[in-house]
């Protein structure tokens, strides 16, 4: 018995079919909006892929495109099928397409989806990604002189200035490292000496963070050393008042700054997977109702349309046995193609 069958007379066929062209052309312009947002991740992911630390966090952009660029060839050949589908004789070119068409939709249907969960639950991968990529960076902080690291820089401060922000998890992260090159120390100083003597891996560490931690909106001049030395300062206690630096950690801000986007990407990807899904749907009642069609000459004439041709659980049934048969007739083909061995007589 056909699952969901549904009688179309010659006025439902030319309205499911006016309808089907009118959302693949929407789908279209869906699928354009999809390229773009993936051209402007892969821009975003690109301007700060020296802070991230996975090559694989353009897997995204890259299927956005991939699915805009298919979507929009796929919708338009569903138009035209749409749009030739009540001309018997221009249908009949494209009949033979029908099946394989549909099948190819349902498994870009599925792909579409996966991308839209990816896309919704990628946090924990970008929160990796981008913890690992900020303290490296800040680790090259210091290398203005290194060819490869010497924008390191540029682009941290940037980061930290556009994003108000300070080190990875916070300002103390500063601490931790050596961000002021070797180049601009005194070593002939006792205060240098003795900062370095005083670290296990002769570093230069102290309690200072770069000038892009700056908060420009505070009324004090910005506190940018000595952060925890309370007497080096006039009327200062850094652990009860406001400092004038960013408290906030760039990886935090950087990783709601792309949530958010990846969010909001994956809500329209789910939207471009109903439309599409729609469309596959109503594409395939279109294709059984006319191939139902008693007396194909007569488009006045009622016809069945329907979206399997079997209930479910026949569907799948049959689904399960030709894979079953599938299984079965490899394994004699590999049983045939087995070399077999020639038999040695021995002469006594």
């Amino acid at each position: 018995m056909a699952l969901m069958k549904i009688t179309f007379n010659q006025k439902k066929r030319v309205k499911l079919a006016q309808g089907l062209w009118l959302m693949n052309w929407f789908c279209v312009l869906a699928a354009i909006v999809l390229f773009t947002m993936g051209i402007f991740l892969k821009v975003e992911l690109r301007k700060r892929s020296e802070v991230m630390d996975n090559a694989e966090s353009h897997f995204v952009p890259n299927s956005l495109i991939f699915m805009g660029v298919v979507a929009c060839a796929l919708n338009v050949f569903a138009g035209k099928i749409c749009y030739d589908s009540l001309d018997p004789g221009k249908y009949a070119k494209w009949k033979p397409m029908l099946k394989p068409y549909l099948a190819f939709c349902l498994l870009f249907n599925v792909f579409i989806f996966f991308i839209a969960v990816v896309c919704l639950v990628t946090r924990g991968s970008l929160e990796s990604t981008l913890s690992h990529g900020l303290k490296n960076g800040m680790r090259y902080y210091k290398d203005t002189d290194t060819p490869g690291r010497c924008f390191m820089k540029k682009t941290i401060d940037l980061l930290q200035i556009e994003f108000k922000c300070c080190g990875n998890n916070g300002y103390r992260d500063w601490f931790e490292i050596q961000w002021v090159s070797n180049r601009y120390l005194d070593f002939s100083s006792k205060e240098v000496k003795d900062r370095i003597k005083s670290n296990v891996d002769g570093k230069y560490l102290m309690d200072g963070v770069p000038f892009s931690c700056c908060n420009p909106s505070s009324p004090r001049p910005c506190i940018q050393l000595q952060v925890t030395n309370n007497s080096a300062h006039y009327s200062y206690d850094h652990q009860t008042e406001e400092l004038n630096m960013w408290n906030r950690g760039c990886k935090e801000a950087l990783l709601n700054y792309y949530t958010s986007m990846m969010s909001s990407m994956g809500a329209l990807v789910l939207l471009v997977w109903l439309l599409e899904m729609t469309v596959m749907i109503g594409l395939r009642y279109l294709h059984t109702c006319l191939e139902g069609l008693e007396n194909p000459g007569d488009p006045e004439c009622e016809s069945q349309g329907w979206l399997l041709q079997k209930s479910l659980k026949e569907t799948v049934a049959s689904f399960w046995e030709f894979l079953k048969n599938m299984t079965k007739m490899n394994k004699v083909e590999s049983a045939d193609g087995e070399d077999k061995a020639p038999a040695v007589t021995t002469v006594s």
